[in-house]
């Protein structure tokens, strides 16, 4: 590595502001290492060199869209290519309290890494991002990067910012990859992975489902096991059917009963008949 950039803002009013977390990282590592940042007028930035490596340290002092041509100058005058070239920028992407590195890919609206590759010509230069959240409505981006972040997510992108700073004895060495590596390996921040989803969520058009919003697959539960049908006992035999015995013949009346009397008590009523009634 060669050239390390940090992108922001000039000027008092915009020091603070979301968009100038590539100036914080570069301030605070040249404070440590005792490099003085001066403002030199033909690149237009303050400069600075790191004595050891000898890598220089570049600031531009021009407005962000305008942030490619102090990096031209310093690359055409050193005769610096793109990929030892790194930029450290604001990353709307990532939420406070995510770094990341990697190499070349787009610009993502970033106006300063637009001005950069247009200068350059290409996209190939290694990026660190520092992560300041999304506000979630495209339309408030410019506000949300040109304003202070609340004191939490300051403290975590101040986090961030310590992380990045472990790996720049290795992007000095110009070892990007082992650089890339510690930094992801690097355990997050809780508050940071929390924070994510949030801002996901504010980006999403209202009334709008996502996967996220399905409620969780439950199991149906386990359907009992039914208890073996229990077929019923064959039924006893039905007792033997017992004819009734046949009914006795009904006793015979006697013609006598319906005929008269008999031939002897007729000649009583006769006898009678003449005691009672006097003879004609």
């Amino acid at each position: 590595m060669k050239l390390i950039i940090g992108l922001g803002n000039p000027g008092e009013k915009y020091e603070r502001t979301r968009h100038n977390a590539g100036f914080w990282l570069i301030e605070r590592f040249a404070a440590r290492t005792g490099i003085a940042m001066r403002k030199d007028a033909k690149f237009q930035a303050l400069v600075g060199r790191h004595a050891d490596s000898g890598v220089w340290l570049l600031m531009p002092q021009n407005f962000m869209n305008a942030s490619g041509r102090a990096v031209q100058m310093m690359a055409g005058f050193f005769k610096i290519t793109t990929a030892e070239i790194l930029v450290v920028h604001d990353e709307l992407d990532f939420a406070p309290g995510v770094a990341k590195v990697k190499q070349g890919g787009g610009i993502a609206g970033h106006n300063g890494l637009r001005d950069i590759s247009a200068r350059l010509g290409s996209h190939d230069y290694w990026r660190l991002r520092i992560g300041i959240g999304h506000p979630g409505d495209s339309q408030a981006v410019s506000d949300y990067v040109l304003n202070k972040p609340s004191a939490e997510d300051r403290g975590e992108i101040d986090a961030a910012i310590e992380r990045s700073l472990e790996i720049m004895p290795l992007a000095l060495a110009g070892d990007m990859q082992a650089a890339m590596l510690k930094l992801h390996t690097q355990d997050k921040p809780p508050k940071a992975a929390e924070k994510q989803p949030k801002a996901a969520e504010k980006a999403r058009p209202e009334g709008k489902r996502v996967a996220s919003d399905k409620p969780p697959k439950v199991d149906p539960p386990a359907k009992e096991t039914p208890a073996p049908k229990v077929e019923p006992p064959p039924s006893a035999e039905p007792p033997p059917k017992v004819e009734p015995p046949p009914a006795d013949p009904p006793a015979r009346q006697t013609v006598a009963a319906e005929a008269g009397a008999a031939p002897g008590s007729k000649g009583a009523l006769e006898s009678l008949f003449k005691k009672f009634m006097p003879n004609k």
